[in-house]
């Protein structure tokens, strides 16, 4: 597992696992579609057309054949949310309304210091950064920037803004004095090795700065913007193991809480523009990291609301970014809104001239429909006072009107359109219903807009098959699968075969089912993951679980397979006598051939 830090009771972690249904906590994420006994959809963890990714309701796991990614309810929270095992469980607890007692006893999640003490000094250095933008004659002129940007004091605290001076070292004996390894801080984004010879600078130098922290509120990178002219203007820490940027939005940790009453999430582009909103009351505000919208931003906020208010900028690279993120959400099931601004404003821009209280009212509060956006957004690249530019425009207008199901919002956008550009409204649902009918026929078969995968439709397409794997493996795999199902299938391993599984990964597994079972818990892949302290133990072990084992078992099955083990770390011997016989023969040692000829028939026998 995941490390992190806190103790977390084992029945709690029963409760959490007995509350959270495995296709629901998918479910909000991915659209499952059932074929056989597995559901099935497009892998939320790696981009991929045709579906590789199961949910097996009974067995409470899901598990990827593309990226091999699996586990339990939990884990998927983790990955999905870039929590530690103890941070998922505690959020699920506390949204099932189970209490998770403080103190000692039960699972201690496994240390992990190099990641505990990356975080500490992320969190050591915004406090360093944010004291010297306020308390030192370095953070003058950031101060200076920031207060004509519109920024108070209340902000600036809250948001933990700070400064880095334009010197190379400042960062870099800050947290050498500490202690810290300097070489896990480069690893971890804070410093740059030199460019020439050996030795560190501060990555971040001259810059305004940005803390980044994760859903539970830790910092875990920086976004550094430049005072002044200079490229590149935003500078983001790079990815690391605490940071990943396509799956953290800025402000979640403050804005959750706000998200979570509402299930709504008002997306902008900006730092600037989610602090200056917070300031004006709007405080489910979130923005990407300096990067267009990715599928892992899009399961995270599916995780997390319902609604999606996108406040991009006003200018045409705003509404471009807005047209292309529509269908990513809606894809997914998100209902979705666009705040519209007047042309070449950002919503900071707008809050400084108007205020915070309009830009609520007039913006957010007044957010449109993704169909009238699109129609709008339409509108501008065509000169309506022109025949030719009003009959482009209608033509595509209605190729967006025509997609909708409900005929009463179908009519509502026609009349507007013959309103407003004086046609006539039955010629304009006429047309609309010929491009309707041409849509559907034009659609693959079996294929319409109720069911889709979740980013795109998609046809059913085959799992590609399996490498075969030798016959030693696939043993020591089915070994594992009845273990797992079946506490007394792995006690008649454990006397007969042990930790001797041939593969080490293999043999960890039955180490922890052994200690699993001798501590009197239940059979169960769910239950059992959680126990476990890897991350790619897990991904074997729910691949394992995975695999179409009868649960019925009987002893010849288990020495069958037990035999089949054993067997090849004999055979692998042989080989390796028949190369050294090969050897000594080219050498000329024949009496050395013989001696080892000898051995190999004694291996045979065995």
């Amino acid at each position: 597992m995941a490390s992190g830090q806190g103790n977390i009771p084992e029945e709690v972690i029963e409760s959490v696992l007995a509350r959270h249904d495995i296709v629901d906590t998918v479910g909000k994420v991915v659209h499952l579609s059932k074929q056989g006994k597995y559901l099935w959809g497009l892998c939320p963890f790696h981009s991929e057309k045709t579906p590789s990714f199961t949910v097996t309701p009974e067995r409470g796991v899901f598990h990827c054949f593309g990226c091999g990614m699996g586990g339990n309810a939990i884990k998927f929270r983790m990955e999905i949310e870039g929590l530690s095992f103890p941070e998922a469980v505690r959020i699920m607890a506390e949204e099932s309304d189970i209490p998770v007692p403080e103190g000692t006893g039960g699972v201690i999640s496994p240390p992990d210091p190099e990641r505990d003490r990356l975080i500490q000094a992320y969190e050591l250095s915004a406090k360093f950064y944010h004291f010297l933008l306020k308390n030192t004659e370095y953070g003058t002129a950031a101060m200076d920037y920031l207060r004509s940007r519109g920024f108070s004091g209340k902000m600036i605290d809250q948001f933990q803004i700070g400064y880095a001076p334009d010197r190379w070292d400042t960062l870099l004996q800050f947290l050498d004095k500490r202690s810290f390894n300097l070489v896990e801080m480069e690893k971890g984004g804070l410093l740059s090795a030199r460019g020439e010879g050996k030795g560190y600078i501060d990555r971040f130098r001259g810059r305004v700065i940005f803390p980044i922290a994760n859903r539970t509120g830790k910092v875990v990178a920086f976004a550094g913007r430049i005072l002044g002219d200079g490229q590149p203007k935003y500078l983001n820490s790079p990815e690391s193991r605490l940071f990943n940027k396509s799956r953290i939005l800025y402000n979640l940790h403050q804005s959750k809480a706000s998200i979570r009453k509402t299930r709504q999430i008002v997306l902008f582009e900006g730092y600037g523009d989610v602090i200056s909103a917070w300031e004006a009351g709007v405080h489910n505000g979130v923005a990407t990291m300096g990067t267009s919208l990715t599928e892992g931003h899009v399961a995270l906020m599916k995780s997390l609301g319902d609604e999606i208010v996108l406040a991009y900028d006003g200018d045409k690279a705003g509404q471009a970014a807005a047209m292309k993120a529509i269908p990513m959400l809606e894809d997914n099931g998100l209902r979705v809104k666009v705040a519209v601004l007047p042309s070449g404003l950002d919503p900071d821009e707008f809050i400084s001239r108007h205020g915070g209280e309009l830009f609520k009212e007039q913006v957010i509060d007044s957010a449109v429909s993704s169909i009238k956006f699109k129609l709008i957004y339409l509108k501008k690249n065509h000169i309506l006072l022109e025949e030719d530019g009003k009959i482009a425009y209608v033509k595509e207008a209605l190729e967006i009107i025509a997609s909708l199901h409900s005929s009463t919002e179908r009519e509502v956008y026609l009349r507007e359109i013959a309103s407003e550009l004086e046609l006539s409204y039955d010629s304009l649902k006429q047309d609309c219903n010929l491009l309707r009918a041409s849509m559907q026929k034009n659609l693959p078969e079996g294929d319409n807009n109720d069911k889709r995968w979740n980013n795109g439709r998609h046809k059913k397409g085959q799992v590609q098959a399996p490498t075969l794997l030798p016959a030693y493996h696939v043993a020591e795999r089915r070994l594992l699968s009845w273990m797992i199902q079946d506490p007394d299938a792995a006690a008649y391993v454990g006397e007969r075969l042990g930790e001797e599984f041939n593969i080490d990964d293999h043999a960890a597994i039955a180490a922890y089912l052994y200690a699993y079972y001798a501590q009197g818990k239940p059979p169960g892949i769910s239950r059992f993951l959680s126990s476990l302290q890897d991350d790619r133990l897990e991904k074997t072990a729910t691949a394992i679980s995975m695999m179409d084992t009868p649960p019925d078992w009987n002893t010849q099955v288990l020495d069958d397979c037990i035999r089949e083990v054993r067997k090849y770390p004999v055979q692998r011997g042989m080989e390796q006598k028949r190369e050294e016989m090969i050897q000594a023969e080219k050498s000329g040692d024949f009496l050395r051939a013989a001696q080892i000829a000898s051995e190999i028939i004694a291996l045979e026998r065995q």
